[in-house]
């Protein structure tokens, strides 16, 4: 058995629009009918989403490659189709709640009807391989000071019904109504994590143990911790940077597991006022310390879990990637900022929806490759 941390994997969720208007496509089902040889895409709970899944990568040049060939794939699919894909954690000119023809999410939506008009949210999820449950529900305690830090380096959610929602995230507040999405617990053992996946089950909070939304989790399905708390990212290499960042603190938290130093102990509604501010101003904005209860800056928030997880990074071979990353993010902006630059110059829904499909297909990186 290995010590953890050796694999990452990657889960990107992206909205499908209609180029002409901006408005959201349920064209998911023929989009996945053009990529029925392609198993890293599968069918989301709403209709004009579509949910990509790297392999099983030990390199970040792995998740990078996978990610490059997953949105080409799915752009010329979507093109095929008569849509485009965005990489925006919320449609940015609102939804058609269509849910997709899925016994499971047809269950999901009796259970939740209220819920569904705004399901339509798309996250990043990274994987990190753990030894065994016992040592990633020692992990997630460990993740729990961390979670702000990785919202506002992904929030990439300004625009809802074609308006500014003053959120750099508006996808948190709106998954945040999930009975479940909540921050990871302290839990103590495998038995009090199963106890509360189980209890929020029978209490008919979730139908099943993929649908307990924990910001951090045990997958129900891989040997991984997965972090789920980010939207979506608009960039390939913001999302390659999150991985590394989460496989930092995943490899960090088993290191500090093993010299038996204590978790930190942080109170949930702390997290959440974090979580909150990181939702709503993003990188660029002010934010909490959960380890001091100290205002300070997300940036500098960031900053310091980049020096936190430097050692792991270094021994993973991420550290090269994680901090060219972190370079090309603060000297571009977040996707929060970038899409309200890229709104500012748009005429239009149609062009400002051409201009978000160009950058998730990674047109803008070609074009500046060539100069």
């Amino acid at each position: 058995m290995d010590d953890g941390g050796d694999t990452v994997g990657v889960e990107e969720e992206f909205v499908l629009v209609d180029p002409r208007s901006g408005a959201t496509a349920a064209a998911a089902p023929r989009v996945l009918e053009l990529l029925a040889d392609e198993p890293g895409v599968m069918a989301e709970f709403l209709r004009f989403q579509v949910e990509t899944a790297t392999g099983v990568c030990r390199s970040l040049s792995g998740v990078r490659a996978d990610l490059i060939r997953l949105r080409r794939r799915l752009a010329e699919a979507a093109e095929h189709a008569g849509c485009v894909a965005l990489a925006t954690g919320v449609a940015p000119f609102g939804t058609a709640s269509r849910v997709t023809a899925d016994p499971r999410y047809r269950k999901l939506a009796d259970r939740f009807p209220a819920l569904v008009g705004e399901a339509g949210t798309c996250a990043c999820h990274v994987h990190v391989g753990v030894p065994s449950r016992a040592a990633g529900v020692r992990v997630l305690a460990r993740l729990r000071p961390w979670l702000g830090a990785l919202l506002a380096i992904s929030a990439n959610s300004p625009y809802v019904d074609g308006l500014d929602s003053g959120w750099a995230s508006a996808r948190y507040p709106l998954w945040s109504r999930w009975p479940t999405a909540r921050p990871p617990g302290e839990w103590r053992d495998v038995a009090d994590y199963d106890a509360a996946v189980d209890g929020a089950i029978r209490r008919k909070k979730a139908i099943d143990a993929r649908s307990v939304y924990f910001y951090a989790r045990l997958s129900p399905r891989h040997p991984t911790v997965e972090v789920r708390i980010a939207d979506v990212c608009l960039d390939v290499e913001d999302a390659v940077l999150l991985a590394g960042l989460v496989r930092g603190l995943v490899v960090t938290a088993l290191a500090e597991e093993r010299r038996g130093a204590p978790p930190p102990r942080v109170p949930d509604a702390l997290v959440e006022r974090a979580l909150r501010a990181a939702a709503r101003y993003g990188l660029a904005g002010p934010g909490v310390d959960v380890l001091t209860g100290t205002p300070v800056g997300h940036e500098g928030l960031a900053e310091d879990l980049l020096a936190y997880v430097r050692p792991a990074l270094r021994a993973t071979g991420d550290l090269e990637d994680v901090l060219a990353g972190w370079c090309a993010l603060t000297s571009r902006g977040g996707g929060a900022e970038r899409q309200r630059a890229l709104r500012a110059i748009s005429d239009t829904p149609a062009e400002f929806a051409g201009r978000l499909a160009a950058v998730t297909r990674g047109e803008d990186q070609e074009r500046k490759a060539a100069r």
